[in-house]
């Protein structure tokens, strides 16, 4: 099963979108966009970024928690992924974000 993007709305009106993969699990969050088309945009822009290993950040959390983000070419994060236990765990992550976006179907969630 394909991984797909779906576009939401946040309770202060801002949309969203999740990167789920082919199991249903969340593996990219955006930020909240004002408007859907640019909520769209970062779609697009995740499908071509992802493909960039250069792209990605790999950090570590106050906690100990590793997470990354994806960030476009002027710098500026698109996606961040859940917290994971260890680096292998977002390793996974990245890989599978790399694997699903390109061919990711996009589903509108917001009526």
């Amino acid at each position: 099963m394909a991984g797909k993007f779906v576009i939401s709305k946040r309770s202060n009106g801002e949309f969203q979108f999740n990167l789920k993969a082919g199991n249903g699990q969340v593996i990219l969050t955006s930020e909240g966009y004002k408007a859907k088309s640019s909520c769209e945009d970062g779609v697009a822009s995740v499908k071509k970024n992802s493909q960039d290993d250069k792209r990605f950040s790999r950090e570590t959390a106050s906690n100990g928690k590793f997470y990354f983000n994806l960030t476009a070419t002027n710098g500026q994060t698109i996606g961040t992924s859940q917290m994971y236990a260890d680096a292998n765990g977002r390793d996974d992550g990245i890989a599978s974000v790399k694997a699903n976006a390109p061919g990711a179907e996009t589903v509108d969630e917001t009526g």
